[in-house]
């Protein structure tokens, strides 16, 4: 069995969980799903009826997205009387940025060490 060196545990102090991220950047990784999340931003809580308005998207296909969003965390449903709605959880997303801050933090450090090399 060999073991793969993960070089983002070398900074205990500053590294991220990237196990929880990548549900997060998975789900983050459709064109689709980033627009429902855009348009569940903008727009409130919103019915399936309503994300479909005006597109080419079916009803099915919209629900297989919100199930993937509200899987990551994005998203809940809210039931109101027989209709369900969908509002955007922003939680998630403000974990998705720490993460992203640390990998620039790190990138920062890497570069900053890089142009103080090429300068002696």
């Amino acid at each position: 069995m060999s073991r793969r060196r993960n070089t983002l545990s070398r900074r205990p102090g500053k590294r991220p969980a990237p196990r929880g991220s990548a549900a997060i950047f998975a789900a983050l990784g459709d064109e689709t799903r980033l627009r429902l999340i855009a348009i569940l931003c903008a727009g409130g809580a919103l019915s399936i009826t309503r994300l479909t308005s005006g597109t080419r998207i079916t009803r099915q296909a919209v629900t297989k997205h919100l199930r993937v969003l509200a899987e990551a965390g994005f998203v809940r449903d809210v039931k109101v009387g027989r209709e369900r709605l969908w509002e955007f959880e922003p939680t998630r997303l403000e974990e998705a940025r720490r993460f992203l801050d640390v990998i620039a933090q790190q990138w920062d450090h890497a570069l900053s060490k890089l142009r103080m090399a090429v300068e002696r």
